[in-house]
């Protein structure tokens, strides 16, 4: 016998080889039973027709397939559904059935299945989020019955449609059984009830035998049920995925005993420790008389927890200079040590206030130093103007944590050295795409230069200006912000070009500003060119520039 031919060494079989069908199908998970005759009460919930082909035409991020449940009510909220590309191979399953209807099973019979590829699912459509929550309002209401007018475009029933009486019935009273219009149904005394659990016990009821009284009929004690006319919003939750939470409870929360103040007897409640303290800086208005000298309470009692030498080097940095930006006062200190300043929460409201308003708003105070009655603090003074092009987008950890990485191999100690001047505006550096800067900050020669101009002063300090008058401080901001875009543009602003740009301003009136903005409200933006304008200004100097360098070409 040939080796080759032994039952022992033959390999397994494999399967025969079958080229798939170029027949391309779109595909719906539909989650529930749907029959052949079911199918078109499926397509309607999904929206009809026209709905699943425009989903499929568009792009996977833009395919959003309703399924309504009950597509004829305004007030159920839909199944967000979602087109996703998928390369699925669609068979077409059938069952070999037996001849005869009586006849047992012949050999070979039972159990046969042929299975046939008929095409590739391209596109499918799938329904992976939770179902909102559902609320169904008193369908007598008149406001309801406008809804389903306006759906149907019922003229007569928009046209009959008003406003009711409020009555203020927000409570009614129901249960009782014994009443001229029969027994109250269990769902109308306790509307939290499940109404299929509700059916179920109704009729086990019904089926049981009722217990005989001896003492007579008795009513059923009268509840209070709510008789609020709500209406359900168009999403109640935006939670799509179901949170794994292992069925346990939240390990940030902890059982603490109150005492309550009017009984004296103690409760017990779930307090959650990650919850926030309260321990940021103090904040004062600038119409507030006082400034503080202390941290508040709350924070001077965690004092001991921190560490002395960071909360020392902070106070040392204030004695020098009393106003900080939170973004100079970081570039003083290490990556680490800004991260445990930040982290902690407390160390910055041990040693400095804020202003929630004014020129000195969002900066850091040292305790007890008031920049209002102090003609030297207009060097503190913050600047600030938005960049309409700059998007604010949402930080990656993951992106953050690369950069990182890349600057300290690429870069080593340069990037330090950046880092510690990116608060600083020289007018050919271009640190951040943000202005936010304070004016002892500024070492552009030019601006370095109207900044230090003590003869357009004020006596008092405004709210607006600080101790600078409007006209000055529009001259600084306007040379400040053409120079920051100039650099956002490429190229570093000449001065030249801000001396013309101060002169299409000098016929501009130098009276204060009329505008007494309201407590609590920024005033930072105040007076900034429109976009359309700070274009203009831009391009007109683009072109100055380039006049100039067309004689030198020539020669």
């Amino acid at each position: 016998m040939d080796p080759l031919d032994s039952p022992a060494d033959a390999g397994p079989s494999q399967a025969p080889a079958r080229p798939l069908p170029t027949t391309s199908i779109y595909a719906v998970e539909y989650p529930g039973y749907v029959k052949l005759s079911s199918v078109p009460q499926a397509i309607e919930n999904l929206g009809g027709q026209a709905c699943l082909e425009n989903a499929f035409k568009r792009t996977n991020a833009d395919g959003l397939v309703e399924l309504k449940l009950r597509p004829h009510n305004p007030f159920s909220h839909p199944i967000p559904g979602e087109t996703v590309a998928t390369n699925n191979i669609v068979l077409k399953i059938v069952k070999r059935k037996r001849k005869q209807a009586r006849a047992p099973y012949a050999d070979g019979f039972e159990g046969e299945y042929t299975a046939t590829a008929v095409g590739v699912a391209t596109k499918t459509v799938r329904f992976r989020s939770m179902a909102d929550y559902q609320y169904q309002p008193n369908p007598d209401d008149s406001l309801v019955k406008l809804r389903h007018a306006m759906e149907t475009m019922d003229i007569q029933g928009i046209r009959s449609y008003a406003f009711p009486e409020e009555k203020e019935d927000y409570g009614i009273e129901v249960g009782a059984s014994l009443s001229l219009a029969g027994p109250v149904p269990r769902h109308a005394t306790d509307p939290n009830l499940d109404p299929q659990l509700l059916i179920m016990t109704e009729e086990q009821d019904s089926t049981s035998s009722p217990i005989p009284s001896t003492e007579g009929p008795q009513a059923e004690p009268i509840t209070t049920a709510s008789n609020l006319r709500m209406f359900p919003p168009p999403v109640f939750s935006r939670q799509l995925i179901p949170m794994n939470y292992g069925y346990k409870a939240n390990p940030a929360s902890v059982v603490s005993t109150v005492v309550d103040e009017k009984t004296g007897e103690e409760k017990k409640r779930l307090i959650n420790r990650m919850r926030w303290k309260g321990l940021g800086p103090a904040s004062i208005m600038f119409q507030d008389e006082k400034v503080p000298d202390k941290p508040p309470q709350s924070v001077e009692a965690m004092r001991s927890q921190m560490d002395g030498t960071l909360l020392q080097k902070m106070q040392e940095y204030f004695a020098v200079r009393p106003i900080w930006t939170r973004h100079a006062l970081m570039n003083q200190f290490s990556v680490a040590q800004a991260r445990e300043i930040v982290n902690s929460k407390v160390l910055l409201p041990l040693v400095c206030y804020v202003f929630q308003d004014g020129p000195y708003r969002d900066t850091l105070v040292r305790f007890g130093y008031d920049p209002r009655k102090d003609p030297s603090a207009r060097f503190y003074q913050r600047i600030y103007f938005r960049n309409s092009n700059h998007p604010i987008e949402r930080p990656s950890v993951v992106n953050k944590r690369q950069e990182r990485s890349s600057r300290t191999e690429d870069h080593g100690g340069s990037s330090e050295a950046e880092r510690k001047g990116s608060h600083i505006f020289d007018g050919v550096t271009l640190t951040k795409e943000t202005a936010a800067f304070q004016l002892c900050d500024i070492t552009d020669p030019m601006l370095k230069q109207m900044i230090d101009e003590c003869d357009d002063l004020r006596d008092v300090c405004n709210e607006r200006d600080g101790w600078y008058t409007t006209h000055s401080l529009e001259r600084i901001k306007t040379i400040l912000r053409h120079k920051f875009f100039s650099l956002l543009d490429g190229y570093p602003a000449t001065d030249e070009e801000c001396a013309v740009l101060l002169e299409t301003q000098s016929g501009r009136e130098r009276l204060a500003s009329r505008h007494v903005p309201r407590p609590g409200k920024h005033n930072m933006a105040k007076g900034a060119l429109r976009p359309e304008d700070a274009a203009a200004l831009r391009l007109r100097a683009t072109l100055d520039r380039s006049i100039k360098n067309v004689p030198s070409q020539k020669q």
